[in-house]
């Protein structure tokens, strides 16, 4: 009798177990499954409404709206402001600003590089701002990211030898991806950006329960991408980022295989480096651009 008791102790417990099992992973397939639908919410925080404008900030701008084909026949209209410099020549930055808000609040740091000689292209991806479309993908800021350097070759006759691409935070993922295709630009200015999305998701320590490399389809994945690039690189990062390890940019420019420069700004975080470095940022990003000039004109001698 005790003996059969055990017995349906013992079957009972196994079958709570099993149920209890399978519950378990009814719900970790279901997190697995909202987190891979959803992820791009995780990343991009797009706001419409533009709060402040380059008029603010006493800056001579045009507002541009550029078409972007999608590949499906339809076309769409990214905003952007073109900010001419004080000086004109021939040097030009376009601005890939990162997950969150939209053009309005890069103003104050677009005027650094247009102090600094820079004619700036500033854009929105489509989903901020003024820009057309839905929420964004990363399939989608690459391809906004393209109609604007489009822009600038094709419809201001900008000499790409004199584009310097300037990307922060997911902006650099975005401006790492355009430098590849298109090897011949004068830099790539990249700030406080990640070595990948599952990189970053595993900082936090629920994400690391699952499989991140099964899930993250909206991958952003630099740390693949740089062995490959052919044009020069400044990183740059602030030694007390809270948001993006500093060690990204040491592991980015490790991988790097073209001629690359990183500065660490210290005290700086994740969107104030240039203000907390002061000159010490503004002469890394000089350094880094008459060193380019230098190099150029000896090419050409």
């Amino acid at each position: 009798m005790a003996r059969a008791l055990a017995r349906q102790k013992n079957s009972s417990y196994w079958k709570w177990l099993i149920g209890a099992s399978a519950v378990l992973l009814v719900i970790y397939a279901v997190a697995s499954t909202y987190l891979w639908a959803r992820q791009a919410h995780y990343i991009f925080r797009p706001q419409r409404v533009i709060r402040s404008t380059p008029a603010e900030y006493q800056l001579p701008f045009e507002d541009v709206f550029i078409k972007v084909d999608d590949g499906s026949g339809n076309s769409q209209r990214i905003h952007a402001w073109w900010i001419s410099s004080k000086h004109p020549g021939d040097r030009c930055l376009l601005y890939l600003h990162g997950s969150a808000l939209n053009i309005g609040a890069n103003i104050s740091h677009a005027r650094r590089f247009q102090r600094m000689g820079f004619s700036v292209l500033l854009i929105s991806y489509r989903g901020y701002g003024k820009s057309e479309g839905s929420f964004p993908s990363e399939a989608s800021v690459y391809s906004d990211a393209r109609a604007a350097w489009r822009y600038l070759t094709e419809q201001r006759n900008v000499d790409p030898a004199s584009i310097f691409i300037y990307g922060h935070s997911l902006g650099g993922a975005v401006a790492i991806e355009l430098a590849m295709d298109n090897p011949t630009a004068g830099g790539l200015i990249i700030e406080s950006t990640f070595t990948s999305i599952a990189d970053m998701a595993r900082k936090t320590p629920q994400y690391r329960l699952f499989p991140l490399d099964l899930i993250v389809h909206q991958r952003f994945d630099s740390i693949n991408k740089v062995s490959r690039l052919q044009v020069p690189v400044l990183y740059l990062h602030g030694t007390n980022d809270r948001v993006v390890p500093p060690k990204m940019s040491q592991e980015l420019y490790q991988e790097t295989a073209s001629h690359k420069q990183l500065k660490f700004i210290a005290g700086g975080g994740h969107n104030n480096s240039a203000a907390v470095g002061g000159e010490a940022y503004l002469q890394a990003v000089r350094g880094f651009i008459e060193n380019r000039s230098f190099e150029a004109q000896s090419a050409t001698q």
